[in-house]
């Protein structure tokens, strides 16, 4: 990915980098979130809501790690992991999906149901 394709994403709005990155996820079947030392995924609060955060390239993951998320780790997720393993977490820690956040600014919040809805739509297409 070259900067001005990244620089272009980034400038987009947080529904249009959600809409960006479900079609890109339906198309590569992979995506991202950051991880500690243990494998424990990140979460963020917004307004007592806990948010998981994923991007569609690494690239955009790596923006994130600033304040205080320097320490994490960026660990590459396929649809099988979000199947056998993200639902299932985003259900039991009762978070939200944080879709492309950039830099420290919060991307578009999403809840599991709307998520799945909209990937298994985009996924009908390919």
């Amino acid at each position: 990915m070259n900067q001005k394709e990244i620089e272009n994403v980034i400038s987009l709005e947080p529904f249009d980098r959600y809409k960006y990155f479900v079609k890109k996820i339906a198309d590569l079947e992979v995506f991202y979130s950051l991880v500690d030392t243990n494998e424990n995924y990140v979460l963020s609060d917004l307004d007592g809501n806990r948010l998981m955060p994923l991007w569609s390239d690494k690239e955009f993951a790596e923006l994130c790690k600033v304040s205080g998320w320097e320490d994490y780790n960026i660990k590459e997720l396929d649809l099988d992991d979000l199947e056998n393993q993200i639902i299932d977490f985003i259900v039991d820690e009762e978070c939200l999906i944080n879709v492309f956040p950039v830099y420290d600014r919060t991307g578009f919040v999403v809840n599991l149901q709307e998520f799945t809805r909209d990937l298994n739509e985009e996924l009908k297409k390919f």
